[in-house]
């Protein structure tokens, strides 16, 4: 389906008046970074039980995201949460394998929601109907809820990749492409977490 830009005013984009049903916001966490996979999420809320303070993840503190992502997911109808691997990015490449990202989050929603909401500009293919909405993060509250989930569980990741391979400092710059990361490709070359169709990680491969 075509993407577009939505016009519509943030309190109202959560809802399609036209047709009744469940909405779902998506949004994704991880393009950039130079390892580890990228991760989706998608959210249907439950307007009986509104959750204050959700924002764009990057706006957030640490903490505040931390508290969010426990109430999102006791308090939300049903969200889900998905990735696509190292090797499906280096294989698709990183906008494909974030597509696919998405259609797995949004199919394994416990209910089926009549409408999906994906921040940014492109939509992944769906059975449903979709609208990229750019900026959707900041905007609306199913994707602000997403964009949380998808950004807490991809630091967790990180943590994880940080114990296997302590010496790329995962902890600090998660997978992100940093000086100290950098420098540690240099010295240390990739690890099998790193992506290998990313430029940075290219120039250190035998």
């Amino acid at each position: 389906m075509r993407s577009r830009k939505s016009s519509t005013p943030p309190e109202q984009i959560c809802f399609d008046w036209s047709r009744e049903g469940l909405v779902a916001g998506v949004d994704e966490a991880g393009r950039g970074p130079l390892a580890g996979p990228v991760v989706a999420a998608a959210v249907i809320l439950d307007d009986r039980r509104p959750i204050a303070g959700l924002a764009d993840s990057k706006q957030l503190t640490p903490l505040r995201r931390e508290r969010l992502f426990e109430q999102i997911r006791a308090q939300a109808l049903c969200c889900s949460i998905a990735q696509a691997s190292v090797e499906e990015i280096d294989r698709l490449n990183i906008l494909q394998a974030t597509m696919l990202a998405m259609q797995r989050a949004v199919a394994g929603l416990r209910l089926r929601p009549v409408r999906v909401l994906v921040d940014g500009n492109r939509l992944p293919v769906l059975d449903v109907q979709g609208e990229a909405i750019v900026g959707g993060d900041a905007r609306v509250a199913c994707i602000s809820a997403a964009s949380i989930l998808a950004k807490v569980h991809r630091d967790q990741l990180c943590q994880q990749l940080h114990a296997d391979f302590p010496a790329y400092g995962f902890d600090a710059h998660k997978g992100y492409g940093t000086a100290q990361h950098l420098a540690a490709l240099r010295t240390h070359g990739a690890c099998p977490e790193h992506r290998r169709s990313f430029a940075p990680v290219t120039r250190v491969l035998p």
